[in-house]
């Protein structure tokens, strides 16, 4: 059973000590570079690092973005539907109603979103 396994385990050895000799290698016969306060600032696209590194974000900006993720993910819901519609539907018109009810209840969802201002950047 173990033999099975040997040509597996000797890759896994090989791409270890490669990794490793790799790395041995470059500590040894690397340059050393000189500690510099100015090479150790971080990069910022040319701009100097001053202030907090990441901008703060309304909670509408999060608000739409859930939004965009459901009502998204819904409407990937409704593709496979399509796609077997024409054999879904001979065999029952009831496959018609029940993705009417879906779409229903997804206008309703986005009327109730619109009505709350969740769209609403100003305000």
């Amino acid at each position: 059973m173990l033999t099975d396994y040997f040509p597996v385990i000797l890759q896994a050895l090989a791409a270890i000590g490669f990794a490793g000799a790799a790395l041995g290698l470059s500590v040894l016969l690397g340059k050393k570079g000189a500690y510099n306060k100015t090479k150790e600032t971080p990069y910022e696209c040319g701009m100097l690092p001053i202030g907090d590194g990441a901008p703060r974000f309304s909670v509408k900006f999060y608000l739409v973005a859930m939004l965009f993720v459901i009502f998204d993910i819904e409407v990937v819901f409704m593709y496979p539907w399509a796609v077997s519609f024409a054999d879904l539907v001979r065999e029952s018109t009831m496959v018609l109603w029940s993705m009417a009810g879906f779409a229903g209840l997804l206008t309703v969802a986005y009327v109730y979103a619109l009505k709350k201002g969740a769209l609403n950047w100003k305000g």
